[in-house]
């Protein structure tokens, strides 16, 4: 019988890019990964959000550390630059998380709709490949390489007046899928995580009463969860024993996706 073999299980040391990291699940995954001992690039639009949530991790006193990068993901030009530089800086590239997005409501009889569907698909599934390709060649040259896409429960359905979301989550998902295939040769594995009902910023408008009276009728576990939830997945999916793990798509929903009634 072959001995047991002891896989990793820390991030410690490893360098993650982390999109739209100012606030909700990006904040809540930085955080994490520093307390894992990881360097993480706090990247999002705004270069002050990003330096408050380094300022944040510094004064936690975390094993890892933090670093802040403006970033605007429907830039392809801006990619290739903060992505270099974050290698530059940082040592090289481990892990990315695509997780920058919005929600725009959107009808499609109506002549603004594309006023939606173009950012959105900008911002939620094109900002990916370029992610993904800027940091390829650094990721190629790790030892643990990883990349997890966020998407959504709506890229497993769909709800009404949200067709744009709707349709680059469901990209996500097939874009994870064929990257898998494309990176397993390489050792990089592409897994895409599916939150449900998260308190974030998207969902902050909803009143509490709405958010209690949906979770009851949808949601198994009866609530909504926090961002911290599912940086906890998001954490799984990337560490060095998550190495048979690619082209997964895990709902994080309490139980959402799989209640009929």
């Amino acid at each position: 019988m072959e001995a047991y073999q002891q896989l990793s299980r820390s991030i410690a040391g490893k360098t993650a890019i982390i999109t739209g990291a100012a606030s909700g699940m990006g904040r809540a995954t930085a955080h994490l990964f520093a307390s894992e001992g990881a360097h993480v690039a706090v990247t999002d639009l705004d270069q002050g959000k990003c330096d408050a949530v380094v300022q944040e991790i510094a004064a936690a006193n975390y094993s890892g550390t933090a670093k802040a990068w403006a970033l605007d993901v429907s830039k392809t030009e801006a990619i290739k630059s903060v992505v270099a530089d974050i290698a530059a800086t940082l040592g090289g590239i481990d892990i990315l998380v695509n997780n920058a997005g919005f929600a725009i409501p959107a009808d499609i009889a109506q002549d603004s709709y594309e006023d939606s569907w173009n950012p959105t698909l900008d911002v939620m599934l094109s900002a990916h490949q370029r992610m993904i390709r800027a940091a390829l060649p650094h990721l190629k040259e790790a030892d643990h390489p990883r990349i997890v896409n966020v998407a959504s429960t709506e890229g497993l359905g769909g709800s009404p007046g949200n067709s744009p979301y709707v349709a680059a989550k469901h990209g996500v998902i097939g874009l994870t899928r064929g990257l898998a295939v494309d990176l397993g040769r390489d050792g990089i594995t592409v897994n895409c995580i599916c939150p449900g009902p998260i308190r974030t910023g998207i969902t902050d408008a909803i009143p509490e009463e709405h958010k209690t009276i949906y979770a009851k009728r949808r949601v198994p576990l009866r609530r909504y969860a926090i961002p911290e939830e599912v940086a906890h997945m998001t954490l799984s999916c990337v560490l060095p024993s998550a190495s048979f793990l690619t082209g997964a798509v895990i709902p994080v929903d309490g139980g959402l996706t799989i209640k009929n009634a």
